[in-house]
């Protein structure tokens, strides 16, 4: 039941932000903080998991002098003995409080600190929640805001931080081995950061981690199409085929009539109703193995596929049907979803930059700081395919459409949309081609963000006991979740071999210092 509880906040979160990509983020799922005291193995009481300790961390590491800030992180040493591990992890591209699950045992990271008598951490993100270096998300502010300022704070706070256990303060590197553990974006920065700092961390455990920049990421909806039911992806794909007909034919009458059977008429510009069909799409990244019925995307595949009872076959109902269905759902249950009580164009357009979500600059704003890293280093825009290629998802929509963005957010750093630095992101860290001993790769194959993994199709990375690559049946970042396991037995195949791997690696450390 978390998953769904999980979904129906992202939903509520995530409203009434024009731009759809953001909807789309490469984040960590979130589930409820588990409510119940903990103990030592000692049996001595424990502080309990939601308590903030705050880290000095510098505010710019190629510039000591400006001075530090301070950085939020939680604990749990329940199951810690001398000797054991440090495991780390930063939720990515959020405000951390809320993720303090992932402490515990009900995700891989608890499970490799009970099999290892290790603890745990979890380390807001610069520029994310309420660790900031600034009082403020100006573009001035968020240029500290990068790749390397990040892993140099991982790498610092290894380095510096005493920690608030008992012998807290004589586990640095040398004296304790330190796992790294992400997923998503923090799966990529977990790979990122073996690459650039080769030994800070013994091993590590990246999730569904997006280590290639991608400008045109169009396989985002790869995975999508390829297992959503095959009806609703034939349906979404003669809906868009006919917008994308339409525009090409510059029949501005038909697209009227088309925006208008979604309730979507006062939407100005074709490219942000394009934006907006993808939103049904979107929910897909909150599908977990546990979740069915009730859940959005499939109310949404239901909606267009099912009449009086009756399913549609593989090729679904046809056009027609697709639309009224579609646009009926909208008018029904997704707008009051996405929109609330806003008007179409307030809530989906973006070419009003008077708008408070493109000029307001205040702290523990998660898509104005990852806007920044998107238009500046990482790119992933989700877009229409390439001619020749299925489509559910228009192909007004190109990286332009995102880049126009940049500017509206960013007006301050960008006087033209600029094109975000992947190939030297990719150069500078590997991407695809990383190659590092002593990490474990978890994907899925229903991720949509598989194709900028590892196990992107065609990449045929090998799988070696040095780097292991294991894929499940999953969906984003599923194997990090204890309970997805127990509900598909292959991200279980995946958790257990990456608990062999880091029982076996962390044997062969001896200590340095």
């Amino acid at each position: 039941m978390w998953a769904l509880a999980s979904l129906l906040l992202a939903g509520l979160a995530r409203a009434a932000i024009p731009n759809a990509m953001l909807r789309g983020m490469p984040s960590l799922p979130k589930f409820p903080v588990p409510e119940r005291s903990i103990t030592s193995p000692n049996g001595t009481a424990l502080p309990p998991i939601t308590t903030v300790y705050y880290f000095d961390q510098l505010i710019d590491h190629n510039n000591p002098d400006l001075g530090t800030f301070q950085q939020r992180y939680w604990m749990d040493w329940e199951f810690y003995q001398p000797g054991g591990p440090i495991i780390l992890m930063t939720p990515g591209e959020t405000d951390a409080d809320g993720y303090e699950g992932y402490l515990t045992n009900e995700t891989i990271n608890g499970l490799v600190a009970q099999q290892q008598n290790g603890a745990t951490i979890i380390l807001e993100h610069r520029f994310f929640g309420y660790s900031n270096p600034y009082d403020n998300l100006t573009s001035q502010s968020l240029a500290l805001l990068t790749i390397q300022q990040a892993i140099d704070d991982l790498e610092y706070f290894v380095n510096t931080a005493d920690l608030p256990m008992p012998g807290g303060d004589a586990v640095k590197p040398g004296q304790a081995p330190w796992v790294l553990i992400g997923g998503s974006y923090s799966g990529a920065l977990t790979g990122w950061t073996m690459v650039n700092k080769p030994g800070l961390f013994w091993a590590a455990y990246a999730s569904s981690a997006v280590v290639e920049a991608i400008t045109d990421y169009y396989g985002y909806f790869t995975p999508i199409r390829e297992y959503m039911p095959q009806n609703c992806s034939s349906d979404v794909e003669a809906v868009i085929a006919y917008l994308d007909g339409m525009y090409a034919a510059n029949d501005t009458t038909g697209i009227q009539t088309l925006k208008e059977a979604f309730g979507l008429g006062d939407v100005v510009h074709v490219d942000d109703f394009a934006g907006a069909l993808q939103y049904n799409l979107y929910d897909w990244q909150s599908l977990q193995p546990d979740v069915g019925p009730g859940a959005m995307f499939f109310d949404f595949c239901d909606a267009l596929e099912v009449k009086d009872g009756v399913s549609a076959g593989p090729q679904g109902w046809g056009l027609d049907n697709a639309i009224y269905s579609w646009g009926n759902f909208w008018n029904t249950t997704y707008y009051a979803n996405v929109c609330g009580d806003e008007d179409a164009e307030t809530c989906l357009g973006t070419y009003n930059t008077n708008q408070s979500y493109w000029t307001n600059v205040t702290i523990n704003d998660a898509n104005r700081s990852w806007f920044w890293m998107v238009c500046n280093q990482v790119g992933w825009y989700q877009v229409g395919p390439p001619e020749g290629e299925p489509a559910i998802v228009s192909r007004i929509l190109q990286p332009i459409y995102e880049e126009r963005q940049c500017v509206n957010m960013f007006p301050q750093a960008f006087a033209y949309p600029p094109l975000p630095t992947t190939a030297e992101t990719d150069m500078m860290y590997d991407g695809w081609n990383l190659s590092v001993p002593r990490l474990f790769f978890a994907n899925g194959l229903r991720d949509p963000w598989r194709e900028a993994t590892v196990s992107a199709d065609g990449l045929n990375k090998p799988n070696t006991t040095s780097m292991p690559i294991y894929e499940g049946d999953g969906f984003h970042c599923s194997d990090l979740i204890t309970e997805n396991g127990v509900v598909d037995s292959t991200i279980a195949v995946v958790q257990e071999a990456g608990l062999m791997y880091m029982k076996e690696w962390l044997a062969e450390w001896t200590p340095s210092a």
